[in-house]
């Protein structure tokens, strides 16, 4: 029963990172291709490090709840049995949820750029690029969507 255990919440983490969307600036979704994007250079003033929430979807609490009530059903007999299987899925579905969050919460940088036009812009995007202050880059808007690149 341990073996089935684990190898379900190995499966869960596996399918949660896969479920992951991402935020980098290098990502693009399939509908903004071909699609006219506003490019805007500018000079970072400032990067900070910031932390990107992890997805909260009911994957991760039906999966754990289904782990949790099938461990707990195989605690006692009988009644206790049923009652331990219902208190483990809902044991179990709050930490399944918890997982998802922890597993696909990501990196990210809060960068500041003043805009060569003037103004004061900051945009929040995976860490999976370096921005120093005083580097120039360019801003890249499209459909409510903005991405700072080099």
């Amino acid at each position: 029963m341990r073996t089935t255990q684990l190898l379900a919440v190995s499966l869960l983490s596996l399918f949660l990172a896969a479920c992951a969307s991402s935020n980098s600036g290098s990502v693009y979704s399939r509908d903004e291709a071909r699609k006219v994007q506003t490019i805007k250079t500018g000079i970072v003033e400032s990067v900070r490090q910031v932390k990107l929430e992890g997805t909260k979807t009911p994957i991760g609490t039906i999966a754990g709840g289904a782990v949790g009530g099938i461990a707990g059903s195989s605690v006692g007999g009988g009644r206790g049995s049923a009652i331990a299987a219902v208190i483990g899925a809902v044991v179990g579905g709050l930490a399944g949820s918890a997982a998802e969050e922890g597993l696909t919460r990501k990196d990210g940088l809060e960068i500041t750029v003043k805009l060569d036009g003037g103004g004061l812009v900051a945009v929040v995007q995976e860490a999976d690029e370096a921005f120093l202050a005083g580097e120039k880059v360019r801003l890249i808007e499209s459909g409510g969507t903005t991405r700072v690149s080099h």
